[in-house]
């Protein structure tokens, strides 16, 4: 499986932020064409200590890269990415990964 990784800094207000990504941004995420899975994670600490430099975590699976490549070409992906980048342009950092079993 591919996927798409989205790591956020601290935002300023951390209400705020989770409201407008929980009731905003993922409905609009969720429709992308070929989403497998959407897991969020927020990072609750670093194992030294503290809060971490991160504050979300978003992973976004695709079957493989042809899929995920085909889903990034779409409306939907392109309304996600604009949203982002408006919301949290300068929180955010993406990532394409590819899940290996070993």
């Amino acid at each position: 499986m591919i996927k798409m990784i989205a790591l956020y800094k601290h935002p300023e207000n951390k209400e705020v932020f989770d409201e407008y990504y929980k009731g905003t941004h993922t409905p609009i995420t969720e429709k992308i064409p070929g989403l497998r899975k959407m897991e969020v994670t927020k990072i609750i600490g670093s194992p030294m200590g503290g809060e971490g430099k991160y504050y979300l975590m978003c992973e976004m699976y695709y079957d493989d890269m042809a899929s995920f490549k085909a889903a990034m070409k779409t409306d939907e992906a392109k309304a996600s990415g604009k949203d982002a980048m408006k919301f949290a342009g300068d929180l955010i950092t993406l990532m394409i990964g590819e899940e290996v079993n070993e």
